[in-house]
């Protein structure tokens, strides 16, 4: 499509779309969602023990997390110790046998430890795991 100019020439109208701004708005929103993206992952940050013999879970245990200020969650519910026996055996129904798996952080004293072990040993659970982070062994022999 043709059109004149106030000057009396003649010119062809601009047929592109301009990409510019589009360009601009994704990359705004790429920078949004990458920045963004690890805050969503949930989960309860707790830093572990770092030991030598780690044995990988690769199956959704039934998981005990204890954290920095000492709150005691199964999964990403945080528990009463007076209730955790009960909320566990739910959990796994009728398996006694079933592991269940503590994460705790390194920061809590082992009272608090050894208060959430006996609450599981007084609901009749004895197979129980301590999760912990490998030990970074490189340069040592």
């Amino acid at each position: 499509m043709a059109f004149t100019t106030p000057k009396g020439t003649t010119q062809t109208s601009m047929s592109d779309i301009n990409v510019t701004p589009f360009v601009d708005v994704m990359l705004v929103l790429l920078v949004i969602f990458m920045v963004t993206a690890p805050l969503l992952e949930s989960g309860i940050e707790v830093d572990l023990p770092k030991t030598k013999t780690v044995k990988v879970i690769s199956e959704e245990r039934v998981v005990v997390t204890i954290d920095k200020r000492q709150t005691i969650y199964v999964g990403n519910d945080p528990v009463n110790i007076h209730q955790l026996g009960d909320v566990i055996r739910k959990r796994l129904k009728s398996s006694d046998k079933a592991p269940v798996f503590i994460r705790c952080d390194q920061a809590v004293s082992f009272g608090a430890f050894a208060q959430v072990i006996d609450a599981l040993k007084q609901a009749n659970l004895t197979n129980i795991n301590i999760v912990t982070e490998p030990l970074n062994t490189k340069g040592s022999t």
